[in-house]
C-alpha cells in the first residue's frame, strides 16, 4: 500500500506536519498488524515550486502538458498518480484551507473535467487554533469531481505550536481510530460504495460533456474512457445500492438540465 501525504503548510515541523507524522505512525501499526507492506511519503507543498495559476485555460483547451508554467506540479501529480491513496493536510487560515493548498488545487483544476483519479481514496486532516475547519473541508470536497472517494476527515484544535509530548498524549487515540478506518477503506477501495454526491457528480458530468463539441479534450477523454455510455454509472466498478444509484443519476440529470450551457462546468469559473 502506498500513501502520499500532501501538506499545505510551509512549516516542516509545525502542528500540521507533526499530526501527519503521528497519523503515519498509526497507519504503520495497522499495516504491521495486517501483514501488509506500507510505503508512506509526505510532501510539504510550501517548500515546492508551485506557481499561481494564470487562468489562461490552456490546460483545459490544449492539455496540461502545454501549461506555460514550468514548476513542480507535473512531478507532484506523478506521485499522486502512483499512490494508492492520499492524505491532504492543512492548517486552517481565515476559516479555510491554506493558500498553499488552494494554489495546488487551482493548478490541477482541469482534472474536474478529466477526472483521472477514480478509484483513489483521500483522507482530510486539518489543524486549527479555534476556528472550525468546516469551510476548508467543504472546499476540498469539491475534488469529488476528480473521481476521488473521501475516506474521512478530522480537525485537531491545537492553538499555537504544541509540545510534542502533549500532542501525542492528546491525539494518539483519535489518530489511531481514524488511521484504522482509513487503512481498511484503502484495502477495499476497489469495492467501494461511492457516496450519493459522487454518483450524482458523475451523472452531471456524463450528461454535460456530450453537449460539448466532440473535438474537445474533455469530450474525447470521457468518450475514450467509455463514460459517455449511459450504462456506466461511475468512474470504476462499484457496489453501491441500486436505489441510491438511481436517485443520484436522476438528480444529476436534473441538475444538468437546469445548468446553463457553457464551455465548462461550474467546477471552474475562470474568466
Amino acid at each position: 500500500m502506498k500513501i502520499l501525504a500532501l501538506i499545505g503548510s510551509y512549516r516542516k515541523h509545525g502542528n500540521t506536519s507533526r499530526m501527519v507524522d503521528l497519523f503515519a505512525e498509526q497507519l504503520a501499526a495497522e499495516a504491521e498488524r495486517a501483514g501488509e507492506p506500507l510505503e508512506f511519503e509526505s510532501l510539504n507543498l510550501g517548500h515546492l515550486d508551485i506557481r499561481p495559476c494564470r487562468g489562461c485555460r490552456i490546460c483545459f483547451n490544449k492539455g496540461e502538458d502545454k501549461c506555460p508554467l514550468k514548476d513542480d506540479i507535473p512531478a507532484i501529480k506523478e506521485k499522486m498518480k502512483t499512490a494508492d491513496a492520499w492524505i491532504i493536510a492543512t492548517p486552517v487560515y481565515m476559516g479555510d484551507m491554506s493558500g498553499i493548498l488552494k494554489n495546488w488545487s487551482d493548478r490541477l483544476a482541469y482534472i474536474c473535467h478529466r477526472p483521472e483519479f477514480g478509484g483513489k481514496s483521500v483522507f482530510l486532516l486539518a489543524t486549527t487554533g479555534a476556528t472550525p475547519a468546516t469551510i476548508g473541508f467543504w472546499s476540498l470536497r469539491a475534488m469529488t469531481a476528480w473521481g476521488l472517494s473521501f475516506a474521512g476527515q478530522v480537525c485537531f484544535k491545537m492553538g499555537a505550536l504544541m509540545d510534542g509530548e502533549e500532542l501525542k498524549q492528546r491525539f494518539t487515540d483519535t489518530c489511531r481510530k481514524h488511521a484504522r478506518r482509513f487503512f481498511k477503506t484503502v484495502q477495499r477501495q476497489q469495492e467501494a460504495d461511492p457516496s450519493f454526491i459522487s454518483l450524482m457528480t458523475f451523472r452531471l458530468q456524463q450528461a454535460s460533456w456530450p453537449s460539448e463539441p466532440h473535438d474537445t479534450l474533455d469530450y474525447q477523454y470521457w468518450h475514450n474512457m467509455g463514460w459517455t455510455d449511459l450504462r456506466q454509472t461511475f468512474y470504476y466498478p462499484h457496489r453501491a445500492n441500486p436505489v441510491k444509484v438511481g436517485l443520484a443519476r436522476l438528480f444529476g440529470k436534473g441538475m444538468a438540465i437546469l445548468m446553463p450551457r457553457t464551455s465548462s462546468l461550474p467546477t471552474d469559473s475562470r474568466r
